[in-house]
């Protein structure tokens, strides 16, 4: 639930979060075709309230962008590999622009193929991972996401993080309106949510990660040197192995445990991976697919209670488009700062 406003808040429209987003990524050794990608997953993640990988996320981008841990004018390539499979290089840069290049070709393989994989290494963080999979579902096709992320998570039973949060998201096309987005961490909340409540000052709930004795924690400082919680216990742990053989082994990406964390400026890129998997109905199962799709949404929604996955962020997107973004003028005032050279 967001907080309510106060006094030492700024409401920005989704515009002025495009503006201020740009700005400060192009002051910060980043190409504009480059900020203009990072700046659109920005954007979209503020217009569905998931302020953890939005504005609270930028200063992390552009500190990382000015101490040379992330290349801002990194130019990725993009090749066909296999009469199914692309390899994308973000050649140290952000991973958007290297998703961006691949997704095009990803969708005209999948289209004639049935399924394709495009493969992105040498990357970044890759922001919400629901953001690519409904482009690909957009273009009426399943998309699958992958990424993985410097070691947040131990394995089960363990104390020391071996995993990322590790992500998995999927993209399921509709009818009629927007499409069905699965999308959710290998932990019990994102690492970056730990950190918001770390900028602010603010607790965690108990069971969302440990620290580094591998004890529960309500401090977000003792969680960020610590461990998150798996969700689901020893299932979450085997989600975020899952994710880390798709995104790193796979893709030929640095493994979690070996990647340098994104908030270290003084280390090198942290390479890490994503694994995009783009399945076509129409060439597997025919028309009949977006029928099935509606008749299982039904037999879902005839049960008092029960809401479809990614309802919120719909919702969400109608509440920003009425009432704007709200952030702390702390975090407004330091974008402000980045958007000087």
């Amino acid at each position: 639930m967001d907080a309510k406003p106060t006094n030492a808040d700024v409401k920005l429209t989704l515009d002025e979060v495009r503006d201020l987003t740009f700005r400060a990524l192009t002051a910060s050794k980043t190409n504009e075709a480059n900020a203009r990608s990072v700046t659109e997953s920005v954007v979209d993640s503020e217009a569905e309230g998931i302020h953890s990988h939005g504005l609270a996320r930028l200063p992390t981008y552009c500190e990382n962008a000015r101490h040379g841990k992330v290349d801002g004018h990194a130019s990725p390539t993009c090749a066909q590999i296999a009469p199914a499979a692309l390899r994308a290089d973000a050649r140290d840069g952000f991973a958007h622009p290297a998703i961006d290049l691949g997704l095009p070709k990803l969708l005209d393989l999948a289209g004639k193929t049935g399924i394709a994989a495009l493969a992105v290494t040498n990357s970044y963080n890759a922001g919400v991972v629901g953001y690519h999979v409904r482009r690909i579902a957009k273009a009426g096709l399943v998309g699958l996401g992958f990424v993985n992320s410097p070691a947040s998570i131990a394995p089960w039973g363990g104390t020391r993080p071996v995993f990322g949060t590790n992500p998995i998201a999927c993209g399921i096309p509709r009818k009629t309106g927007e499409p069905i987005v699965i999308d959710q961490s290998s932990s019990v909340i994102a690492k970056s949510e730990v950190n918001v409540h770390f900028q602010r000052g603010e607790p965690i709930p108990l069971g969302w990660a440990f620290d580094k004795d591998g004890k529960p924690t309500t401090d977000p400082k003792a969680a960020l040197e610590g461990s998150m919680a798996p969700a689901g216990g020893y299932k979450g742990a085997g989600m975020a192995l899952l994710v880390e053989i798709m995104a790193a082994a796979v893709t030929g990406a640095t493994l979690s445990f070996k990647a340098h964390p994104y908030t270290d400026n003084a280390t090198p890129p942290s390479r890490t991976g994503q694994m995009f998997i783009a399945v076509s109905p129409a060439v597997l199962s025919g028309p009949s697919f977006a029928d099935r799709i509606e008749e299982l949404i039904q037999a879902m929604t005839a049960q008092e209670g029960v809401r479809l996955p990614g309802s919120r962020r719909l919702a969400a997107r109608e509440r920003t488009a009425r009432d704007g973004v709200t952030i702390r003028k702390a975090l407004h005032d330091r974008l402000v700062a980045f958007c000087r050279p």
